[in-house]
């Protein structure tokens, strides 16, 4: 009877101190390869990239900057109440905490799966020096996209380097700006010198990061360095990043087709190459990768206004990006092939017994064929850095250290010529060879409205420029924003040029002080 509870207590014992098969705890992490992967690979899930998801009626999270910038309309913004006080400048800490304290807390989380990767990825058994290298690279890149995102929301943030492992300094005040800014530089410079990322197209490297999305992040973060708040004069740093990839040559921009007579072939234009294609390898630096089955993505059905939903596949569409006036007025409706129907937007479908179904302006760049009229399921990539992007950033950079140089006025007429395609590249480029820099660079301006509507950046160049862009016409004169009414009739005072922090947040770390002009 002894002997027999002997066994039993024993036996009791191993099973209470048994390491459960479906978790791994602390101690086990990181201790083979595939947990290194396992803690990277969550990266391109969680933080910065889960900012481009949403809900069909919300829009994505990142049209919140675009939203308060008047360009753009959601048909359902009488419930979903954040893209009415994003118009109409009504934002403060407490009426959206959720809502932005939700950004937060997803950045937050993104930064701490980064922090763990980049401490234990090198301590990990069984890696290669290689492996190490690029997957801190990776996590390093993530992290650096995560404050990048912070930093242009909020201004100075909580700067978190380490895991939390323990209670202690709960509490974290605010870094100043240009120290953010100086860990995601110091991250995006590891990444491009140290970081052995595939000097290689996305696609071609199983949708990893690249060197050419490292380094375009890295020319851009050098770019908003240059702009305010910081006025950091970081304009050569980014022309040499963005000179050295575009001389890589492993990018270039996607080409119209064309037709046996040499004309544009509309529906094969490069705007719905980059529409039907799954991504651009050419042209797609960094995309948030989709997959029906998977993950499907929402934007296919911000294509369409809810009112033609009964004749879609989709149960439920809505113009949640809807292009306002004021948008459409930034393109020439004559010689801009971007406004031409079908190409970055469209009024109309025609079904099976040829019936036209018109409808107001919606994103067109967003259509997914198959999706809308057959499987409600889209599995198209987004999107995210872009080589015209580079482009754009490369004439600008070189336009504000070296002057207007055929090399930047080869680099903005390479993506104002594909959108002007009833002039040559020498027509355009003759327009722009003799302005002056700032005239210049306001012409690179107009082409990142123009040509990166639909990667969100628009808030955040007119938080760096402090200009606010006036359209008519297919002309856009800049003015100063603060002072400025949106297309809403709501005017911009200095605060709004950054967020408020969330109440909740405040609540939670008393460390934290509000914006200016946020104050409870």
């Amino acid at each position: 009877m002894i002997v027999s509870l002997g066994l039993l207590t024993s036996s009791c014992s191993d099973f209470l101190t048994e390491i459960p098969k479906d978790e791994i705890a602390p101690s086990q992490f990181f201790t083979n390869p595939d947990h290194a992967y396992n803690a990277v690979n969550a990266l391109y899930r969680t933080g910065a990239p889960s900012l481009f998801g949403g809900g069909v009626y919300s829009g994505s999270r990142l049209m919140f900057g675009p939203y308060t910038s008047g360009f753009v309309d959601n048909e359902y913004k009488g419930q979903e109440v954040h893209v009415q006080h994003a118009q109409q400048l009504t934002f403060n800490s407490i009426n959206l905490s959720s809502y932005l304290g939700g950004m937060w807390r997803d950045l937050y989380l993104g930064i701490s799966r980064a922090n763990n990767a980049i401490k234990y990825v090198p301590q990990t058994p069984g890696l290669s020096e290689a492996e190490i290298s690029r997957l801190t690279g990776e996590a390093r890149f993530f992290r650096a996209l995560a404050y990048y995102q912070l930093v242009r929301l909020f201004g100075g943030v909580p700067l978190i380097t380490e895991p939390y492992e323990s209670l202690e300094n709960l509490y974290v005040e605010r870094a100043p700006v240009d120290q953010i800014y100086g860990l995601i530089t110091s991250d995006l410079e590891y990444a491009t010198q140290q970081g052995q990322l595939a000097n290689s197209r996305m696609s071609d490297n199983g949708n990893r990061i690249t060197l050419g999305a490292a380094k375009a992040l890295l020319a851009e973060v050098y770019l908003t360095m240059s702009g305010f708040p910081l006025q950091a004069n970081r304009y050569a740093d980014a022309a040499r990043e963005a000179r050295e990839l575009i001389n890589s040559g492993v990018y270039n921009l996607t080409q119209h087709g064309r037709n046996s007579q040499g004309e544009v072939d509309m529906a094969n234009s490069a705007y719905n190459q980059a529409r039907l294609a799954d991504n651009l390898p050419n042209e797609h630096l960094y995309y948030f990768e989709y997959s029906v089955g998977i993950e499907t993505s929402v934007y296919a059905q911000w294509a369409f206004p809810a009112s033609v939903a009964p004749e879609l596949a989709y149960a439920i569409s809505n113009n949640a990006y809807s292009p306002t006036a004021s948008l459409l007025r930034a393109y020439d409706a004559d010689a801009d092939l971007r406004r031409q129907e079908k190409q970055y937007f469209h009024t109309s479908f025609t079904e099976a017994d040829g019936t036209v179904v018109n409808f107001q302006t919606a994103p067109y760049f967003w259509h997914d064929d198959q999706a809308a009229f057959e499987t409600a399921t889209s599995g198209k990539d987004l999107p995210i850095l872009t080589y015209a992007n580079v482009l754009l950033i490369g004439a600008e950079a070189i336009a504000l250290s070296d002057g207007v140089t055929p090399e930047a006025v080869d680099y903005l007429a390479q993506v104002r010529a594909r959108a002007y395609w009833k002039q040559t590249t020498e027509q355009v480029e003759a327009t722009l060879a003799n302005l002056t820099p700032q005239q210049f660079v306001e012409e690179v301006w107009k082409e990142r409205l123009r040509e990166l509507i639909f990667q969100f950046g628009l808030w955040s160049d007119i938080q760096r420029t402090r200009k606010f862009p006036v359209t008519q016409n297919g002309q856009i004169s800049f003015v100063d924003v603060v002072g400025q009414q949106n297309s809403f009739g709501a005017t911009y005072a200095e605060k709004h040029l950054l967020f408020p922090l969330p109440d909740d947040e405040l609540q939670r770390n008393p460390a934290l002080e509000p914006n200016p002009g946020y104050q409870p």
